[in-house]
């Protein structure tokens, strides 16, 4: 019979048909509702998102050295310097060599690189402390080459910029580099860390702090735009291709922009969601995860719009980016189209009887007329 997809009993038959892509399928209740608002993307997926710890040295960063001794005579304040108001040398602006080392006169070379200016500070101590009258040292970032954040894309003004030392959220960097270009609705954010890469809509950031995690050094930001988007089939009162346009709607909200139910054709306890879930997740929903391969597994999600609860269901339901929403003929709209094709059938098979039956009658009436 023509119709514009499965019925809910192919569906619910479809997932026990070997020969199909095996899917799972799961009825929408609150405790469903609750498992997904827990696996919700957040941008710290896979990646850390306590802030970053101290921000340290590297190859090619500009560092300024100073020197203090308890008293006048040492290592390197003369004796006829003691009237000065401070024991102390500044050393001349130096740059984080290649190796990771800067040079300190009766010293040697210290360590720099991957080390904390205290952490470099009490190496100078360490080295000059039986040389000099109890020195200390201070050791300050001049210019910061290295522990740089990029925010790329979508963006007003793209750029390579140090890290705060006080810490920055992402949301802060986005801001350095002049905030994003469009809509935030249609505007996603990347982030790349140490070979990790975690993605969410702009719109999370915002409305959920939790996931305006800290950015770190060495992070890389990737603004772009891409509407969010569900496709509708079935007994809805339109099909195709739908924008969000919102960084999230509920299932409810995706029904009306498809023109909600068609009264003529829709089963209402018939309604689902297509979707792709990681094997974590499943497990989580119920699904028997041994029975599938693959990194995604594909999970027919079912909705009954004829209980009136269902509709408490949908508002709280979040639809995702490339989700398929399809509404499922009702049982007896099929019977009637097969109801329908008997008719053609019982039609086409007795006009022509009737045709000759009409045409017999027409020659015996001129046989018989004077």
């Amino acid at each position: 019979m023509p119709t514009n997809g499965p019925t809910s009993s192919d569906v619910v038959a479809g997932q026990r048909d070997p020969e199909s892509l095996p899917y799972a399928m799961v009825r929408i209740t609150p405790q469903i509702e609750n498992v997904l608002a827990s696996f919700a993307p957040q941008l710290a997926g896979g990646i850390q998102g306590p802030p970053p710890k101290d921000i340290r040295f590297g190859i090619g960063d500009v560092v300024s050295v100073t020197i203090f001794e308890a008293a006048a005579g040492g290592l390197f304040i003369p004796v006829e310097a003691g009237v000065r108001p401070g024991n102390y040398i500044t050393l001349p602006n130096q740059n984080v060599d290649t190796d990771g080392n800067i040079s300190v006169p009766y010293a040697g070379a210290i360590r720099a690189k991957n080390r904390t200016p205290t952490e470099v500070q009490r190496s100078i101590v360490d080295a000059l402390k039986n040389r000099a009258i109890e020195p200390q040292a201070v050791v300050a970032l001049i210019e910061q080459r290295t522990s740089l954040i990029s925010v790329l894309g979508e963006v007003n003004s793209p750029n390579r910029f140090p890290a705060n030392a006080a810490g920055e959220h992402v949301l802060d960097a986005i801001t350095r580099a002049g905030g994003p270009k469009g809509q935030g609705f249609d505007t996603w954010v990347m982030l790349e860390r140490d070979g990790k890469r975690t993605t969410v809509p702009f719109g999370q950031l915002v409305y959920e702090p939790k996931s305006n995690i800290y950015a770190h050094p060495g992070d890389t930001i990737y603004v772009y735009r891409e509407p969010q988007t569900f496709v509708a089939f079935g007994a809805s009162g339109a099909q195709g291709q739908f924008n969000f346009e919102a960084w999230r709607i509920s299932l409810a909200e995706a029904v009306a922009k498809a023109g909600g139910l068609n009264d003529s054709s829709a089963d209402p306890a018939s309604v689902f969601v297509y979707r792709g879930e990681l094997p974590e997740v499943a497990a989580k929903l119920g699904v028997d995860v041994s029975k599938y391969s693959g990194p995604i597994i594909p999970v027919v999600y079912n909705i009954n719009f004829r209980d009136p609860a269902g509709y408490f269901l949908a508002t709280r339901f979040q639809l995702r980016n490339k989700d398929v929403l399809y509404a499922s003929n009702a049982a007896s709209v099929e019977d009637a189209k097969v109801m329908q094709q008997i008719r053609l059938v019982t039609a086409t098979v007795n006009d022509p009887i009737v045709a000759a039956y009409n045409a017999t009658l027409l020659r015996n009436s001129i046989k018989l007329a004077p």
